[in-house]
């Protein structure tokens, strides 16, 4: 388990993209973060939003972006996120050749970088570049779409990465990403995980605010 207080990401994923504006609106003062949900139809299937996107929706909240790369290449794009306003950028291990490097270089850029690991990737042999990041995003289903059920076993891995941190007393934060709800939160905060990113669980709700508190008192309540 952490110890950190736990920190709720609602994705825009679920949102409706017609009002983005009005949907972070919607949450301001009781989430954390915005989780933005990045893809490009290559290293996933889906295609999503980019840059220009980031950049207005900066404009219209002080809510810090939680940007989370699913796209080939990020050494050639991930920066200009960090330019683009995202406070976290987070990008995926099986996509990126040298990770310390970029995420050298999205600290150089005023960006908190994080290293995100994909459904079918072992955590393992990435622990011993935990030091480099602020975030290590374990994806609790396979990365490209949103709504997908939540994957019990992958908290074999969040427990693997929370070990790991609490022995090397490493200040990062531990993300889940993918079928969290108010089912399947507290599970993933007794398995170590301290920042919890919900979609359809907020937004699919009649009132999102209210949903991103329930989301909180269970996470609270499971450490």
């Amino acid at each position: 388990m952490s110890s950190q207080s736990p920190v709720i990401a609602p994705s825009i994923l679920s949102a409706d993209f017609a009002r983005l504006a009005d949907e972070i609106s919607a949450i301001s003062g009781v989430a954390d973060w915005v989780h933005v949900d990045v893809m490009d139809n290559h290293f996933v299937p889906n295609l999503t939003i980019g840059q220009p996107v980031v950049a207005a929706l900066r404009k219209a909240t002080s809510l810090p972006f939680d940007c989370h790369l699913m796209i080939t290449d990020p050494q050639r794009w991930a920066v200009g996120y960090a330019e683009a306003g995202a406070e976290i950028v987070t990008f995926h291990a099986e996509a990126c050749d040298d990770p310390v490097a970029l995420a050298r270089d999205l600290r150089a850029a005023g960006a908190r970088p994080g290293l995100a690991i994909d459904r079918d990737t072992a955590v393992e042999p990435y622990l011993d570049l935990l030091p480099e990041f602020d975030l290590l995003l374990i994806m609790t289903i396979k990365a490209g779409f949103g709504g997908q059920e939540f994957i019990p076993e992958l908290l074999a891995k969040v427990r693997s990465a929370r070990r790991h941190i609490n022995a090397g007393h490493l200040d990062l934060r531990l993300e889940v990403d993918g079928g969290i709800n108010a089912d399947t939160i507290e599970a993933a905060a007794q398995a170590g995980a301290d920042a919890f990113v919900a979609g359809s669980a907020v937004y699919g709700a009649a009132d999102p605010a209210a949903a991103v508190r329930r989301l909180r008192e269970l996470a609270q309540y499971a450490v």
